[in-house]
């Protein structure tokens, strides 16, 4: 019997709605693929692309946020996966082009890729998806792992040597047939520059016009102190969802403290929070999902509470449990942008419309009672890739 995850059971809530509302190199791999890509529910099983409901083909997003000073539309767009599924599928990339070019269309104007991500095939891809609009749009992507910049090999670790990340920002702008980049993020802290360094590097890409705003991802507060310091951060980019709640504990704080936008990966908890995983599920080889212990066999079963949670919701508001779970994200801070990432155009409708999705008071209040009330069993990581977020960068 097949047990990998289908697009089957998203589209039977899908249809639901509808009637309800009438270390090294294979270490930096792991870590770098933990982004944006979420919404892959086909763990090396066939089935058809997932439906989308009914009025989600005419969803335009018209609300902005602020990440900082720069403004982008309420909801970005992951690209990681476009080059490569979380089950190793290779997809077509005329269609990836059509998602991205339909989401512009669909009022969407934030696109979130990194170096790392193909290694550099995602920025190629991104690069020819938005030619015809790339002054219309906002275009972030990351820096930091050891990746060769001509071949895109991965090295051992990682590389934020000041040097090496203006060379990472000439090869960027080529693959996304660009002048600038809007938002560049520090992917991880390396652990042997300084991040004043680093800050430095910017600054000088910033006098340059080629970087106009900085960020980091999965960074220790301190070394998020140090680097607003030395230059003003825009935004930092953390695991963040219904699924995984640590920057709740010091990063969002210490984001209103200083004025620092936030850009939650994985919003959708790598397809989780879909209800495209049920206790049967099991991942194709080579898909990360299959070593996060908070999908395994054990876990899994008791961590669909949350799934449950959400679809009552869902139910509740005639809407889908994706629209639920990054609703949820937007209206815990005004500026909070998820990224959910996919490769199918269902799923990419869907999510924009989760900015007409609101709680008032008294139901955010309800929602979160409930979800403190659930407690995730297992790791979001693997122990080797886990070792890379909470860095301090060295002190100068």
């Amino acid at each position: 019997m097949d047990n990998t995850p289908t697009n089957a059971h998203r589209r039977k809530l899908l249809a639901g709605v509808a009637t309800a509302a009438a270390a090294v190199p294979l270490v930096a791999g792991l870590a770098a693929c933990q982004g944006s890509g979420e919404q892959e529910t086909k763990a090396g099983a066939s089935g058809a692309a997932g439906a989308a409901r009914p009025g989600a083909k005419n969803a335009i997003l018209t609300a902005r946020r602020k990440l900082g000073p720069l403004e982008v539309s309420s909801v970005g767009l992951g690209v990681q996966n476009m080059s490569r599924t979380y089950q190793t599928t290779i997809p077509s990339r005329s269609e990836m082009h059509r998602i991205i070019r339909t989401a512009f269309d669909r009022g969407l104007t934030f696109y979130d890729a990194a170096e790392a991500y193909g290694p550099h095939e995602v920025e190629r891809i991104l690069g020819e998806g938005v030619a015809p609009f790339r002054n219309e749009i906002v275009i972030a992507t990351k820096f930091g792992w050891n990746i060769d910049l001509e071949t895109g090999a991965r090295g051992p670790g990682l590389n934020s040597r000041p040097d090496h990340v203006k060379r990472v920002v000439e090869g960027m702008l080529k693959r996304l047939r660009t002048d600038r980049i809007d938002l560049l993020y520090q992917h991880r802290v390396d652990p042997q520059v300084p991040i004043e360094d680093v800050a430095g590097a910017i600054q000088d890409l910033m006098t340059q016009g080629k970087v106009l705003h900085w960020g980091l991802s999965e960074m220790g507060p301190q070394t998020l102190r140090r680097a607003h310091a030395a230059l003003p951060v825009t935004a930092v980019q953390n695991e963040y969802s219904m699924l995984w709640r640590g920057p709740e504990q010091d990063i969002l704080p210490l984001c209103e403290e200083l004025g620092i936008g936030f850009v939650p990966w994985s919003p959708l908890g790598v397809g989780f929070l879909t209800g495209a995983i049920d206790e049967n599920t099991r991942f194709a080889a080579g898909d990360i999902r299959g070593i996060e212990t908070r999908f395994s066999p054990e876990n899994l079963p008791r961590n669909l509470s949350l799934v449950r949670l959400i679809e009552t919701w869902a139910e509740r508001k005639h809407t889908t449990p994706a629209r639920i779970a990054l609703a949820w994200l937007m209206a815990q801070k005004p500026w909070i942008v998820p990224i959910p990432g996919t490769t199918q155009m269902a799923h990419m409708l869907d999510n924009i419309g989760a900015a007409d999705v609101g709680f008032d008071d008294g139901e955010l209040q309800e929602l979160n009672a409930a979800l403190a009330k659930v407690t995730i069993q297992g790791e979001r990581l693997p122990p080797a890739v886990l070792a890379f977020s909470g860095v301090e960068a060295p002190v100068k």
